[in-house]
């Protein structure tokens, strides 16, 4: 069914609302428990250092109810506008979650095989040889065993920025808490995660700069 403007601007608030929640509760759930199809041809270098990128202003949001809104207090079921059931994005949400707290979390005694270990499962196989390529790449591994860097990573899906049939991307905050013997500290990253599969069986297929897909 094609939406009209109204609808698909009433599609993403929604969606917008519900992953908010969605994210408070797959991370407290974690925490005590233990176009589309655009993917990033390269994962951000595995670097402590490295300055967040800036993110853009939030777009503002009309103070008028949209046309075709549901009367007040009746919440619309978007899932009938969407290529994925409710089950089906919350199962791609964990996914995303899981990978960015296993890709912030690292530590400078560890081999590229063990930090890709924490992954297994959540990632494809080409994204598994990028992020290995960038973990490994000897100026990063100099440093990271140099500055003795020990991460605890979290992360924190903020946003949908596209999704299709087979594919959905997330705008994902990834922090870092590092402890080290120079430039330790907090740092948080905003990365554009995109999850491919279906149902509720998704991979993480890519992973950049959010700001990447802005320019």
């Amino acid at each position: 069914m094609e939406l009209s403007t109204a609808q698909r601007r009433l599609v993403f608030a929604v969606i917008v609302f519900v992953l908010a929640g969605l994210g408070v509760y797959l991370l407290d759930s974690a925490e005590s428990g233990s176009s589309a199809s655009s993917v990033g041809s390269h994962p951000p270098t595995r670097h402590r250092s490295t300055s967040p990128p800036a993110s853009p202003a939030p777009t503002g949001s009309s103070t008028s109810p949209p046309a075709g809104s549901p009367p007040p207090g009746q919440i619309p079921d978007i899932y009938q506008w969407l290529p994925f059931s409710k089950a089906g994005l919350a199962s791609a949400a964990s996914v995303t979650t899981r990978f960015g707290t296993a890709y912030g979390t690292f530590s400078y005694t560890e081999k590229t095989s063990t930090y890709l270990a924490s992954m297994h499962g959540l990632i494809s196989t080409d994204l598994s040889g990028q992020i290995a390529a960038a973990y490994s790449a000897p100026g990063v591994a100099r440093q990271r065993s140099s500055q003795k860097q020990v991460s605890v990573g979290s992360a924190d899906i903020t946003s949908i920025r596209a999704f299709g049939p087979t594919s959905i991307t997330f705008i994902v905050n990834v922090t870092e808490k590092v402890t080290a013997t120079k430039d330790g500290g907090q740092n948080t990253t905003s990365y554009a995660v995109t999850v491919t599969g279906g149902g509720t069986n998704w991979q993480v297929s890519g992973i950049e700069y959010e700001s990447a897909g802005n320019s």
